[in-house]
């Protein structure tokens, strides 16, 4: 029996998973590059491309934790910055472009919190972006119905809902700061 992209994809990840390092981020990178060379003809994608979910978990690995979901966006839906708690996450584009613009935390001396905007990048049809833990981005839909897969080392919305680990930001006069949980 033949295996999909997407089965191939699991398998692959399996094969190069581990504690975070360089090499694990690049060959989780390359997988994810692998899998948006899927022929649009498979049933998996063609269902992605025909429902345009919102967000739709494809796959959960029992044993290593990771998971990858598929996000439709449309034309100009912006989530604000936000981190990834303890997580990496890579992002990967089938489909549209995404803006992601990154930022770093300033901590002021009375304690106050201000996001300085360190750059953007348009990120395009069968290419990925990688945030490690304490990366701050936001995203901006650019071209849409855009398609795009997020691969997590955990689930984040654990890491979100249950233990608060992941900081959002919001703008106030004119600069981003800490959100109230």
């Amino acid at each position: 029996m033949s295996r999909n992209t997407l089965e191939t994809f699991i398998d692959g990840i399996r094969w190069v998973w581990g504690p975070l390092s360089t090499e694990v981020a690049a060959g989780c990178s390359e997988h994810l590059l692998e899998l948006l060379k899927a022929p649009p003809t498979e049933e998996w994608l063609a269902a992605l491309h025909k429902e345009a979910p919102a967000n739709q978990e494809l796959f959960r690995d029992p044993t290593h934790g990771f998971v990858l979901l598929a996000h439709t966006e449309q034309e100009g839906l912006y989530r604000p910055p936000h981190d990834h708690g303890r997580g990496w996450v890579i992002y990967a584009i089938q489909q549209g472009e995404i803006e992601m613009e990154t930022y770093a935390r300033m901590e002021h001396p009375d304690g106050s919190v201000e996001l300085v905007k360190r750059g953007a990048t348009l990120v395009r049809p069968g290419q990925v972006q990688v945030y490690l833990p304490g990366d701050i981005h936001d995203t901006r839909c650019m071209t849409g119905p855009a398609l795009l897969f997020r691969f997590t080392e955990r689930d984040l919305k654990k890491e979100d809902k249950e233990e608060h680990r992941v900081t959002r930001y919001v703008e106030r006069n004119g600069k981003w700061t800490v959100g109230t949980p």
